[in-house]
């Protein structure tokens, strides 16, 4: 194909689809027990230097109590899938990566996010890749298609193509520009849900986001859920379920582990909360605070829980509308 145009960003992640379907064929296909703690779930699965990603766009169903443990470890050197707002502001927060394929990371109606803004001004992200928030999802379906591009007409004509890595070639059907956005294929991929039985057979109710794609475009999946339930459950109604057992690594029990996210239909976010770390983010000393807070100083995700309290916790499931 005739290339007409290129962009300017790094590939951060070569589109190795033949060594991905490999790795996958390697994968167990027994039903196994894979529950596990947050800790024992990442120090297992998440290394120094990994590609990761989250699901799914917001605050809506981040997968926090995962990212809040990558953050007590202090995994260094990531390179992130930017598509979220909190969870992923606490990896910059925490000086935790090293380059970003970037749709967008800020704090929504409070602006740009005053970490990503001090990592990408100071240096120590070292390429910011743009993408749209279509084209990065669309890139996770390329590589969970198995293929090492798909074709779209996003992007074209902007300059978010201009600063990506994607490619213009002349469509050999028709002869118009069209643009090729190249898989993403992560190493570990962390993806909160509704529920999920022992095995990884996960539920997710309401919108289902990039949930589909990004699970199947993950090397490592990391699944967290609101509920572990028996899998005559999960049977009972196969059509919920987007994220088939093999394709999962872990399953780990998190009850409100989208905090201060919100989930559909169980808990609304927390909005003070997120109005706190907005004005802590602002300065540096003030951002570790709450780190030290929040992260360091509690062991797990319960005592996370504890430190928010039972009162608040119920408050943000009251306010959720009946259906």
């Amino acid at each position: 194909m005739n290339v007409l145009e290129e962009g300017l960003g790094k590939m951060l992640q070569p589109p190795d689809v033949n060594a991905f379907r490999e790795f996958n064929r390697q994968k167990p296909r027994a039903l196994i027990d894979k529950r596990m703690t947050e800790e024992e779930a990442v120090s297992k699965f998440v290394h120094d230097g990994d590609y990761i990603g989250t699901e799914l766009y917001g605050t809506v169903r981040c997968p926090q109590s995962l990212v809040n443990e990558v953050v007590r470890q202090g995994k260094k050197d990531l390179y992130v899938a930017g598509q979220g707002v909190f969870e992923l502001d606490m990896l910059l927060a925490a000086g935790l990566v090293k380059a970003l394929d970037h749709t967008y990371i800020g704090l929504e109606v409070y602006g740009i996010s005053n970490c990503l803004r001090r990592e990408v001004e100071s240096g120590r992200i070292e390429h910011c890749v743009e993408w749209s928030n279509a084209g990065i999802a669309w890139r996770f379906k390329a590589a969970a298609m198995g293929i090492p591009f798909i074709p779209t007409r996003s992007m074209l004509g902007t300059d978010t193509l201009k600063y990506s890595a994607a490619k213009v070639v002349e469509c050999p059907f028709t002869g118009d520009p069209i643009a090729l956005l190249p898989a993403l294929i992560l190493d570990v991929g962390m993806i909160h849900v509704h529920r999920a039985d022992k095995y990884g057979n996960a539920q997710i109710d309401g919108i289902s986001g990039f949930a589909f794609e990004l699970a199947r475009a993950s090397k490592r999946l990391l699944i967290s859920a609101e509920e572990i339930i028996p899998t005559e459950e999960i049977k009972a109604h196969p059509d919920r379920t987007i994220i088939p057992y093999y394709l999962v690594d872990a399953v780990v029990h998190a009850p409100f582990g989208s905090h201060p996210g919100e989930m559909c239909y169980v808990y609304e976010r927390d909005e003070p909360h997120i109005r706190s770390w907005v004005e802590a983010s602002k300065d540096v000393e003030t951002t570790q605070a709450y780190l030290q807070k929040y992260i360091y100083d509690v062991k797990d995700h319960q005592e996370y829980l504890d430190l928010i309290g039972q009162e608040r916790l119920q408050e943000l499931q009251d306010m959720v509308p009946e259906v």
